[in-house]
């Protein structure tokens, strides 16, 4: 799965929106600079580019010489953020804030100190309100510099209490910094090595846990450090499989968010992230009913506030609702109605490839390909496996890309690819040893796909129905339930068992809650 690499500026042009574009226009046509008019030019071709290149560039617009692209590419650069910035002073709380004590340094630098601090005043209430402590904390450092220096008399014994201020701010953030860096250190452990394979793997990750976790009174906790320990929780509980606690943390962190309306808007990617989170455990932990709940409220949510998304909210939305929508589908086992949604997806990641990170689209692709396994299609299986198969850096998501070669080796057996079986067989086998995640589960599968095309037919049932059995019992196994939470493997054996489709199977488990096995001897 190759990645272009893109120029910073062609990225930067391509997100914007036909508003932020005519805005920009407009912006430069003011300013009427002596480069105004090579910088547009530049703007214009870079604009109606797909793919960039300076080449042309230099051939579309031959007043600039190869010597000054890069100083205009700058300047442009450097105008279409202060034309964003002006545009977002509404619409984002950091950028009024940051634009407000802007306000307030130029007051101060022409010695207006008393007017520099009511602007200060009035931003620092906007700042407390929407809970954006690192900004006030630098109003309050600027208006102790103010009033250390100049006498300004605005309020009797000041000094204290802007110490005061400052003291239990400073605790505040440092707490917030230990949290949020615990909380980054637990997701990136699960975006490298996905869930805790042993007891020694529980018992290390919660150790590290819980002697990163910073001492607090919860009553005294803000927003911030709520957040960051409702996160922390979450991605620990997701590591080590305890999806009931990890829909438990994300809903208080989902709740957070919607308990302070005043931070809604700032925070609207925070919440769709715990959204996420939310749903994602709700789908591990098979509670259909609070996750078709959930799923309709971010639909909604989405539909009250989407006028309102940035780009990178837009984004963040389409890509967990397009996951969740997926998950749906394996829940209730309506694979061929989920693969007509794969255009839609396909056409997602290619508009925006340039934004999405590659864990996205290896996700993306992994899920899409278990759609079309779940609907027969095998060839667009292996289609989609090889894209995460192919994907050159093995070491993220290595689970995800062990749990598709052993969906490919079923997919080809479905085709009765017989003979190319034991090869891949063995090409997954030392894949999973290397990565360290090779396990009962996964040996089981291996051992029962080499020898299955050797098999006599009266011996087919009886293969699935041993290994079925053998799985049962290994999914209690809280180390070795991995490989169930990728791939529905047991709905598999028993769809093979039976003579019915798989989606059948789990549509059947979904509407009763189980599913009855009535054996029938199996053709290849």
């Amino acid at each position: 799965m190759a990645r272009q690499q893109t120029d910073h500026l062609f990225k930067l042009i391509k997100s914007l929106t036909k508003a932020e574009k005519r805005n920009f226009k407009l912006y430069a046509n003011r300013i009427g600079s002596d480069d105004n008019a090579k910088f547009l030019s530049l703007f214009n071709v870079i604009d109606k580019q797909k793919d960039y290149s300076e080449e042309e560039i230099l051939h579309k617009v031959p007043e600039i010489k190869p010597t000054q692209l890069p100083n205009l590419k700058a300047n442009l650069q450097k105008n279409l953020l202060v034309s964003l910035r002006l545009s977002a002073q509404g619409s984002d709380v950091d950028v009024s804030l940051r634009q407000q004590l802007d306000y307030a340094k130029i007051l101060y630098n022409k010695a207006l100190y008393r007017q520099s601090l009511i602007m200060l005043e009035k931003a620092k209430m906007q700042a407390m309100k929407t809970e954006r402590e690192l900004l006030y904390f630098e109003m309050i450092e600027f208006e102790k510099l103010i009033e250390s220096q100049y006498i300004t008399r605005s309020l009797e014994n000041r000094a204290d209490e802007l110490s005061l201020e400052s003291d239990v701010l400073n605790q505040r953030l440092t707490l917030a910094g230990a949290l949020s860096n615990l909380a980054l250190k637990l997701y990136g452990f699960y975006l490298k090595h996905g869930y805790v394979q042993s007891e020694e793997d529980q018992l290390a990750i919660t150790d590290f846990f819980h002697e990163n976790m910073p001492a607090f009174s919860f009553d005294k906790l803000g927003f911030s450090e709520k957040l960051y320990l409702y996160q922390s929780h979450v991605w620990y509980y997701l590591i080590i499989q305890d999806f009931l606690m990890q829909y438990r943390y994300s809903l208080k962190w989902v709740e957070l968010i919607k308990n302070t309306p005043e931070t809604l808007s700032a925070n609207t990617e925070l919440y769709i992230k715990g959204m996420n989170n939310m749903l994602e455990g709700l789908y591990f932990a098979g509670d259909f009913g609070r996750f078709e709940k959930g799923l309709l409220e971010l639909e909604a949510f989405a539909e009250a506030h989407q006028g309102t998304f940035t780009k990178n909210v837009e984004l963040l939305f389409w890509y967990h609702y397009f996951i969740h929508t997926i998950n749906r589908h394996f829940m209730t086992g309506t694979f061929t109605e989920g693969t007509r949604h794969v255009p839609k997806i396909v056409t997602f990641i290619e508009t925006n490839e340039i934004y999405l990170d590659n864990h996205m689209v290896l996700i993306f692709y992994y899920k899409i390909a278990c759609l079309y396994f779940g609907s027969d299609d095998y060839k667009n299986t292996i289609k989609y496996l090889n894209l995460v198969i192919n994907y050159k850096d093995a070491e993220l998501r290595s689970d995800l890309q062990c749990f598709a070669r052993i969906l490919n080796l079923m997919a080809h057996f479905e085709m009765q690819n017989y003979e190319l079986i034991e090869y891949l067989v063995r090409t997954t086998y030392r894949f999973l040893s290397k990565m360290k995640d090779l396990h009962r589960a996964q040996k089981e599968i291996l051992f029962f796909l080499r020898r299955l095309p050797s098999l006599p037919q009266d011996k087919l049932t009886d293969a699935f129905c041993s290994l079925l059995d053998e799985l049962k019992l290994l999914r209690k196994d809280p180390y070795e339930k991995r490989p169930f939470l990728y791939l529905d493997i047991i709905s598999w054996l028993e769809s093979k068992i039976s003579g019915v489709r798989v989606q059948e199977v789990i549509r059947q488990k979904q509407l009763t809650g189980g599913f009855e096995i009535k054996k029938r001897s199996i053709q290849t």
